[in-house]
């Protein structure tokens, strides 16, 4: 099998290391992946829908695999499809489900899927006036695509109303926030949940747990995730049971009564209140860096999944997932989030310890391989260094033994990733 990947970051290139475990992969090709992904296969310069399907065409490449949110929403799918070409992925009027918060929010309000009460407005003197009737604190939600920086939690009503105006002015998000959602905030624990669906059947995936803020205990500002674990042991059979019954099984069915069958990754954020699991919001594609901790987790043909959920036939698959633990921890750049550092060379010293070379390894993200061939971190996340073990424990500490060999000015990561569920057994 010959496969293309779509994408440059992290996911992508974890999504390659699953691909390269598989002996029916022949090929990976990465467009236009990053300064690291040539180790796993080929890079293409290559953003052109069209281009692309020609090269996919040209190649006999068996199957695309779309990683970030993007091509998605603009239409990669239908390009392809329209070719005859087995693309893995959801077409732009299934992607709209993350593309716009507010097809989202209206979606689960007409499928009676579990969600915060809201309302969804261009209106600043209906966003006020709803605000006044939330108690504080209030999720305020930019409708587009915003790099995962479109949701603003406002402590006091004042707050609120100024980050509605905000986005509804466009000085926020520009044209994404132009259109808004205002909800309740649901107060509980959120996960991180991922279903492969096919457009009728699914397949859910081990859940997960990410860590959005930036310093350690969840303070400070946050970003595009700083480390994930899988399985977590915040999820019962109970809330799993919820997902497929309330959420996944009539989203699919919803889905595809509407004339737009879901095939990819339905990535459900979930916020689990007082026991029952409320849906936050749909994304369309893995989690960064969920996707760096279920791939590793997966003992079944990465192959076997994607192709057949791209091509309708996961009832014939065999999905298997290891009886282990998993956790990611993100090495980020010196001035991550809030602006670009300059370009640093990475060094990894020599694993000797044959357990720890074993059991854990990096997946390379915001990288970029100079003319030297060094590899240097020129991305916001750099890196994650990922532990395998038969406990979350042993996991996370194989994670951090793998982050002490790694090495480039400025690095930074927190140092409680799985805090949430290692607390109670400390």
């Amino acid at each position: 099998m010959k496969v293309l990947i779509v994408g440059s970051g992290g996911r992508e290139y974890s999504i390659g290391l699953a691909l390269q475990r598989d002996p029916n992969v022949e090929k990976i090709w990465f467009a236009p992946g990053n300064g690291a992904t040539d180790e796993l296969g080929e890079n293409l310069p290559i953003s052109d829908f069209d281009k692309l399907a020609d090269f996919v065409a040209s190649e006999g490449i068996d199957l695309t695999i779309v990683g970030p949110e993007a091509p998605l929403v603009d239409g990669i799918v239908d390009v392809f499809q329209e070719r005859g070409l087995t693309i893995f992925g959801p077409s732009a009027a299934a992607a709209q489900l993350e593309g716009s918060k507010i097809f989202m929010k209206n979606f689960l309000a007409r499928h009676d899927i579990p969600t915060a009460r809201y309302i969804e407005t261009g209106s600043r003197e209906e966003a006020e006036a709803f605000i006044d009737t939330l108690p504080t604190p209030v999720v305020v939600k930019a409708d587009g695509l915003c790099g995962g920086k479109g949701v603003i939690i406002a402590p006091t009503h004042a707050e609120a109303k100024k980050a509605a105006a905000d986005m509804l002015a466009g000085t926020a998000f520009g044209e994404a926030g132009m259109k808004i959602v205002v909800e309740e905030y649901l107060d509980g624990y959120e996960l991180s949940v991922f279903a492969i669906c096919d457009g009728k059947d699914y397949v859910v995936l081990p859940a997960a747990q990410d860590h959005k803020r930036l310093l350690d205990g969840d303070e400070g500002p946050n970003t595009g995730g700083m480390g994930a674990y899988a399985p977590t042991p915040l999820v019962n059979e109970s809330i799993y049971a919820q997902l497929r019954e309330r959420v996944i099984e009539p989203t699919l069915a919803g889905m595809e009564a509407e004339g737009m069958p879901f095939t990819g990754v339905l990535f459900i954020g979930v916020m689990v209140v007082d026991g029952e699991a409320k849906v936050l919001e749909y994304n369309v594609r893995f989690g960064d860096p969920e996707c760096e901790e279920l791939m590793p987790l997966l003992d079944s043909p990465a192959g076997e999944l994607f192709y057949k959920a791209a091509t309708g036939d996961l009832k014939s698959a065999e999905i298997r997932f290891k009886d282990q633990y998993a956790v990611g921890v993100v090495m980020a750049s010196r001035d991550y989030p809030y602006k670009s550092s300059p370009p640093a060379e990475i060094i990894v010293d020599e694993i000797h310890d044959e357990e720890l070379k074993a059991n854990a390894h990096i997946v390379y993200a915001g990288v970029s391989r100079e003319e030297d061939g060094k590899l240097y971190a020129t991305g916001g996340r750099v890196l994650v260094c990922v532990g395998m073990g038969e406990s979350i424990r042993q996991a996370r500490d194989r994670a951090y033994g793998l982050v002490g060999q790694v090495h480039f000015v400025g690095k930074q990561c927190r140092t409680d990733i799985a805090w949430q569920a290692l607390k109670d057994a400390e």
